[in-house]
């Protein structure tokens, strides 16, 4: 499953807005990357959460996902109508000439649905919670029944409930590839057909790998002698093995763009270089270090306040 984003946050799903804005905020100036105990993960992992939780349309479909969803959160039915008074309700006559009505499909649903990036790889089942509108199966939608509301309905003649869906997702499947599974939305009325559910795949973002629409960036580890002299980088991808080449005197969060050939076709890449020092180091690289401070005579800092 993916992240519990009320745990990230220390709330839960029945907390309303308020409670999250305010959960937020406090984790948000904690984990500040400018602040002492900063954390630049957990400052993206907290925005995250509440990107998700703050939208009501997201938060809704995060909850039918991942089980959240209780029947308190569904939107109240509508403001009944008053039946106007002392009239009792004519009782129904055989019906002889009437006119049948229009046959009305059902809409469709579209819900998100979160994969790891092997699972994209490889292709997975999953099980999701899909929210449908249903015809009231007591009052069959004509909202009333004796002259009085529909008790099962509330005198809106549907019915909404969660089912539960085992869903297909194919091997080497893109970023917010969308799945359309026909039949699986809200049922039709007057014979119409029912409508379609579409699944947007969400592929999860790792350390390295983040994805922004059909865009995938990489960050790429380099040591300092690979930034100074150049080096060729072999990097695994969704579409298989590429080179990078990484020219000499390469800066630190330098960019590069990447096209590459697979099956026929033409992918892009963006990958970003990070300079890092090695876990360990030994005794003779700590010397080469050593004799190339004495050899260096520049100054990084020299213009420090100034730049």
């Amino acid at each position: 499953m993916k992240n519990n984003y009320y745990e990230i946050l220390g709330v839960t799903p029945d907390s309303d807005m308020r409670e999250i804005k305010s959960a937020y905020r406090t984790l948000a100036r904690k984990y500040h990357p400018d602040m002492a105990q900063g954390n630049i993960n957990k400052f993206k992992e907290i925005n995250e959460a509440y990107e998700t939780l703050s939208n009501e349309r997201k938060r809704m479909q995060y909850n039918m996902l991942f089980g959240f969803y209780k029947k308190a959160t569904t939107p109240p039915p509508p403001k009944r109508e008053t039946p106007p008074p002392r009239k009792e309700p004519e009782p129904e006559r055989p019906k002889t000439s009437q006119k049948k009505e229009k046959p009305l499909d059902g809409t469709d649903l579209t819900a998100e649905i979160f994969i790891t990036i092997p699972e994209a790889k490889n292709g997975t089942s999953k099980v999701v919670n899909i929210l449908h509108t249903e015809i009231c199966p007591r009052c069959k939608g004509r909202k009333f029944i004796n002259g009085s509301y529909c008790s099962e309905c509330n005198g809106t003649g549907e019915k909404t409930q969660t089912r539960k869906l085992t869903v297909t997702i194919p091997p080497n499947i893109k970023n917010e590839t969308k799945l359309r599974i026909k039949g699986e939305g809200n049922v039709g009325k007057n014979g119409g057909k029912n409508g379609d559910l579409f699944l947007v795949i969400k592929i999860e973002n790792t350390k390295n790998i983040r994805y922004e629409g059909q865009t995938v960036h990489y960050d790429v580890p380099l040591e300092p002698y690979e930034a100074v002299l150049g080096t060729t980088v072999s990097l695994k991808t969704l579409e298989g093995n590429i080179l990078i080449k990484i020219p000499p005197r390469t800066k630190a969060g330098q960019k590069f763009r990447v096209q590459q050939k697979y099956q026929g076709k033409v992918f892009e890449i963006f990958v970003t270089v990070h300079i890092e020092i090695p876990a360990y180091l030994s005794d003779d690289e700590v010397k080469l270090y050593e004799k190339l401070r004495k050899l260096s005579n520049g100054n990084l800092r020299e213009n420090f306040i100034n730049d």
